[in-house]
C-alpha cells in the first residue's frame, strides 16, 4: 500500500467531505455510508502519457467488495465515486447509482448518479 502524499491527503479530505454531504442529500438518514479517507487502500501508479507519478485508491465494504474508489492524477486532477445504491429518498421516480466527486486544484464538483427506477 501506499502513502498518499500532504498535498494529495489534503484534497482527500474536501473530497471525502463532498461525497458524505452528497450521500446524505440522496439517501435515508439511516442508511447514509460512513465514508472516511482513511479507510482507502491506496496504490502509487504512473501516468503512461508523462511518466509522472499519480494514486489511486477503493474503498472496500464488510465483504471487501469494491464500493468506491478515488484517484489523484500526475496533472492535479481527481477524481472519485462512491456507491449508494438506493431508491432516491424523496423522489420514487429515481434510483441513485452513486456520488461523484471530481477537480482540479481548488475547483470542486459533485453530483448524484441516477438512474430510472423500473
Amino acid at each position: 500500500m501506499a502513502e498518499l502524499p500532504a498535498a494529495q491527503q489534503i484534497i482527500g479530505v474536501r473530497l471525502v467531505r463532498a461525497l458524505q454531504q452528497g450521500a446524505a442529500l440522496y439517501t435515508a438518514p439511516q442508511a447514509q455510508p460512513k465514508i472516511a479517507l482513511d479507510a482507502v487502500r491506496f496504490s502509487r501508479v504512473i501516468d503512461p502519457g508523462n511518466q509522472l507519478p499519480g494514486y489511486e485508491g477503493v474503498w472496500r465494504n464488510a465483504r471487501d467488495e469494491r464500493c468506491g474508489y478515488v484517484a489523484f492524477n500526475s496533472d492535479g486532477s481527481f477524481y472519485a465515486e462512491y456507491d449508494l445504491f438506493c431508491a432516491h429518498p424523496r423522489d420514487p421516480r429515481w434510483f441513485v447509482e452513486m456520488i461523484t466527486a471530481w477537480g482540479r486544484d481548488e475547483t470542486l464538483r459533485c453530483e448524484a448518479k441516477m438512474i430510472p427506477s423500473l
